[in-house]
């Protein structure tokens, strides 16, 4: 992943501005600074499909690949599926959200000597 500069970041509608953008090959990731120091990764691919939208289909290692590689490869992330209620699916975008400590009910490896 490499930072993108300024005027190549995308056009951004709403409240919220990423801090910072990064791109590759296949992927664009927006960082945005979030409430208790939780930073979001929004991802999509940066190939865009016959309808316009961005083409869907991130994989689990593509997001742990890219979560390393914009620099929080030391921090535990969640993604979210939240209540029916509350889904909002307008572009093929996978958001993690990047945790400032470790989360108490994943698996760790266990060291074994």
């Amino acid at each position: 992943m490499t930072p993108a500069p300024r005027d190549r970041w995308p056009e951004i509608k709403g409240r919220n501005f990423p801090f910072a953008v990064y791109w590759s090959k296949d992927f664009m990731v927006q960082l945005y600074a979030e409430p208790n120091d939780i930073v979001r990764l929004s991802v999509c691919r940066t190939c865009l499909g016959n309808d316009g939208h961005w083409i869907d289909g991130i994989s689990w290692e593509e997001l742990q690949d890219i979560k390393d590689g914009v620099g929080y490869g030391s921090n535990d992330a969640i993604e979210v599926y939240p209540r029916i209620g509350d889904v909002v699916n307008v572009a093929n975008m996978r958001h993690l959200w990047v945790l400032p400590s470790e989360l108490d009910f994943i698996w760790r490896r266990s060291s074994t000597t």
